[in-house]
């Protein structure tokens, strides 16, 4: 379970930085705004897994 949790951090933070970087390509600040907060998403998932991970231990 764990590493799905992971995967699927990694995943909306990839999904996220590549919204924003489009965005800034064309222009357009709604679309950077939805990348920053799905990266942020998952930046929060991998910080949970990762707390989980030290007390697991």
């Amino acid at each position: 379970m764990a590493g799905d949790q992971k995967g699927k951090a990694k995943a909306e933070q990839a999904k996220g930085k590549a919204k924003e970087t489009i965005g800034r390509a064309v222009g357009n600040e709604r679309l950077i705004a939805e990348g920053k907060a799905e990266q942020s998403k998952g930046d929060a998932r991998q910080a949970k897994e990762k707390t989980k991970d030290v007390f697991k231990h």
